[in-house]
């Protein structure tokens, strides 16, 4: 079974990095490394990387209500697209059966494209 270990972000300022994806996820960071400038934080056994070197990628977090999470962040991040639904499973070869997909796109503190999704039953 193949699985994903690490994702990297490029993040040029680690402090305000720090900061965003704190909040964010609810968590501290679980490592960083000075130099070269590396800030690491755990998604459930995933490593997620912040380097000032590492190319520009997207992520889809998943988070508990994504209406929720996009008023936490409005105001301190760009919200590209508003919280909208995107597709109802029917069954669970894309997601849950039986939920609504939620998803909204924000810009993170080092201007990465980031997608907040929820799932909800019977939305």
């Amino acid at each position: 079974m193949t699985r994903l270990v690490q994702v990297a972000l490029k993040a040029t300022d680690l402090d305000r990095a720090s900061a965003f994806y704190g909040d964010l996820l609810g968590a501290t960071p679980t490592g960083r490394f000075e130099p070269p400038g590396l800030l690491f934080f755990d998604l459930a056994g995933t490593r997620l990387l912040l380097d000032g070197n590492a190319p520009s990628s997207m992520l889809y977090l998943e988070v508990d209500d994504v209406r929720r999470s996009v008023e936490d962040l409005r105001g301190r991040a760009e919200i590209v697209s508003e919280p909208h639904s995107i597709f109802t499973h029917e069954d669970d070869a894309l997601g849950p059966a039986g939920t609504t997909e939620w998803q909204a796109f924000v810009k993170d503190s080092e201007g990465n494209l980031l997608a907040l999704v929820s799932f909800e039953a019977g939305a």
